[in-house]
């Protein structure tokens, strides 16, 4: 009899080992061991603390000059776009902190709104279609459902609305216009639901040659689940080598931020960036590399 409960115990302990084993792997999944080493040692090299935007925030190393692109265009947008106080932690939809908080160097003033909409794939259709607002480029602002079908802000000011039945898709006029901001807001909460990584991966122009990388692109995986990460800041030395940053939202909804390159520290937070190749981007790795860009 004691034999039986001394085997019986030892079956039980393989079991809670195996699973211990299971789920650290698991964990480790987008996280790997080297990460945690990497994000525990000192700052990048360029980070200045006091910078209050992208562009000021991360310094150029030396040999290299920031990409020049026109005042007013996107990629001059997302360089100087805002950020928190340096030290400011990720926050989830929910206001509680997100349990990984050693992968960023800065985190962008944008709102998480409370309903969890606002994702990965969300938050950069946010910040592209805040851009157009801004510019007066509304007209442009639209994207695909992942069932493949267009949903423009233009015709959603004038009131039509989607109507969805598994995958077919019907826009008919059922409300009355309304251009307002808080119009456009309820617009991207509607793209939100219905788009994502899949849809932008399918429906934006690829670039298949990393020398045609430019700020503004988008490293994607596209998928349920997939991830998404922008190209928000390019620079390049005398023999055209170049290097980026890049910033993310993420699942759950949560702050985005600006990530340090935790594989690279002696060039973090820049990025050297290969199609194909496998990029570790803070919490999540890019095992097969790919990039688009929005039209």
């Amino acid at each position: 009899m004691l034999g039986f409960f001394v085997i019986k115990f030892m079956k039980k302990g393989f079991l809670i080992v195996l699973l211990l084993v299971v789920g650290c792997i698991v964990a480790f999944q987008f996280k790997p061991v080297s990460y945690v080493a990497n994000a525990i040692v000192t700052l990048p090299n360029y980070i200045n603390k006091e910078g209050t935007t992208i562009n000021d925030r991360v310094l150029v190393p030396e040999g290299f000059k920031r990409v020049v692109y026109p005042e007013g265009s996107f990629q001059q947008y997302l360089r100087n776009y805002e950020l928190k106080p340096f030290g400011s932690k990720i926050i989830n939809y929910d206001d509680s902190y997100y349990y990984w908080q050693l992968g960023h160097i800065g985190i962008l003033d944008i709102p998480v709104p409370k309903n969890g909409l606002q994702q990965c794939a969300d938050a950069l259709i946010r910040i592209r279609s805040e851009y157009l607002w801004d510019n007066n480029r509304k007209e442009e602002i639209g994207f695909n459902f992942t069932s493949g079908h267009y949903c423009s802000w233009k015709k959603y000011a004038e009131g039509f609305r989607p109507q969805i039945n598994g995958n077919k898709v019907s826009f008919h006029k059922t409300a009355k216009p309304d251009s307002s901001k808080a119009n456009f807001y309820r617009y991207l909460n509607l793209i939100y639901t219905y788009s994502g990584t899949l849809s932008l991966y399918h429906e934006l122009p690829k670039i298949n040659n990393v020398k045609n990388l430019k700020l503004g692109d988008m490293l994607i995986k596209g998928g349920s689940p997939g991830h998404i990460a922008m190209i928000c800041d390019e620079i390049v030395n005398e023999s055209g080598e170049k290097r980026y940053l890049l910033f993310q939202g993420n699942t759950p909804a949560q702050s985005v931020h600006l990530v340090k390159n935790l594989e690279d520290g002696s060039i973090s937070p820049w990025y050297k960036l290969e199609k194909d190749a496998i990029i570790p981007v803070s919490n999540y790795t890019f095992y097969d590399s790919k990039f688009v860009r929005f039209k």
